[in-house]
């Protein structure tokens, strides 16, 4: 049994993924003529759909208005009842439907007409009326439905998808559509968290940042250190410009090289103990940019400094990780 669903779930793909093949051999002037309209669209894209061409087609429009364009989805029956009225004359519309005849979509097909709307179709059937009265008809016919009885909309509708995909992608790659562009519709995920939290956001400032001057004795170090609670501390010389850092670890290797004569390191000036090559960042970059330097250099903190090397902020890893940032 598990052998014959196998197989049956095997020849459905084929019979889809040769659907998609099919498409490139149909792609023609009509698709680019398509991607133009609604390149030069200035209100919405409106996508029209029934049954489970209505799925592709909330589908299609949700990838539109996540890739710059502004889009919505339109029910043909809600339509008739009063959701027209949400199109305007600046919207152009994408109607899906396999057969080209869906009653529906026919029904109101006189008002958008009206509206003078620019109309592309996709359908299986190029002779269809939907396609004539179409501007733009984009074949997405299919040679077998994945259903074994050729009922059910399943490689047909893939073809579809796919084909919306491909309008989509062309766009945003016509309008110059950006990860940061992306991010900013997407502020709730990772991806729009890694593109738009910035040092700046997630930073230590003020008051709260380590700092002690070059002559700083090492026992007023560890106090500033402790009273900070960020495991380091900046040096700054009498210009307040960062010349050196020193951390946990740093006291560690010294104590530890020091030995039995502990006692003398806490009479040593700041200047004699720091790490001179600090790790910095600007407060504008990415904080996945800071973690990348944190993971590379084997450190927790970074130091924000600005052009004249004066410190603006502490960026720590463990605040970074808490705010979603990878």
């Amino acid at each position: 049994m598990s052998k014959k669903i196998l197989e049956e779930g095997i020849r459905v793909l084929q019979i889809e993924a040769a659907a998609i093949s099919r498409l490139i051999e149909l792609l023609d002037h009509r698709f680019a003529e398509a991607v133009e309209l609604c390149f030069e669209c200035t209100g919405h894209v409106v996508v029209i759909g029934m049954g489970k061409s209505g799925l592709i087609g909330k589908k299609m429009s949700a990838t539109f208005a996540s890739t710059g364009t502004p889009s919505f989805f339109m029910h043909p029956s809600e339509a008739i009842h009063g959701d027209l009225g949400m199109i305007s004359k600046n919207d152009i519309a994408i109607m899906i439907s396999n057969s080209g005849e869906t009653e529906e979509i026919l029904r109101i097909l006189p008002s958008l007409k009206r509206l003078d709307l620019k109309l592309i179709t996709l359908t299986g059937e190029v002779k269809s009326t939907l396609a004539k009265q179409s501007h733009v008809v984009l074949d997405v016919s299919v040679n077998e439905e994945a259903c074994p009885l050729g009922l059910a909309p399943t490689a047909s509708t893939t073809a579809a998808l796919a084909m919306g995909d491909a309008i989509a992608v062309a766009l945003l790659q016509k309008k110059g559509f950006q990860k940061e562009d992306f991010a900013s519709f997407h502020p709730g995920g990772a991806l729009g968290r890694n593109l738009l939290l910035k040092v700046v956001d997630v930073m230590h400032a003020g008051s709260d940042i380590p700092k002690v001057l070059e002559e700083t004795p090492m026992n007023e170090v560890l106090l500033e250190m402790t009273a900070k609670k960020l495991g380091m501390t900046t040096v700054l010389n009498q210009k307040n410009a960062l010349v050196g850092v020193i951390t946990d670890g740093d006291l560690r290797r010294l104590f530890k090289t020091a030995g039995q004569d502990t006692g003398a390191l806490f009479s040593l000036p700041a200047k004699e103990m720091m790490n001179r090559n600090p790790k910095t960042i600007k407060k504008d970059a990415l904080a996945a940019a800071a973690i990348g330097i944190m993971e590379k250099a084997q450190i927790t903190s970074l130091i924000s400094v600005d052009e004249a090397g004066r410190v603006e902020g502490i960026v720590h890893l463990h605040d970074l990780l808490k705010k979603g940032a990878a």
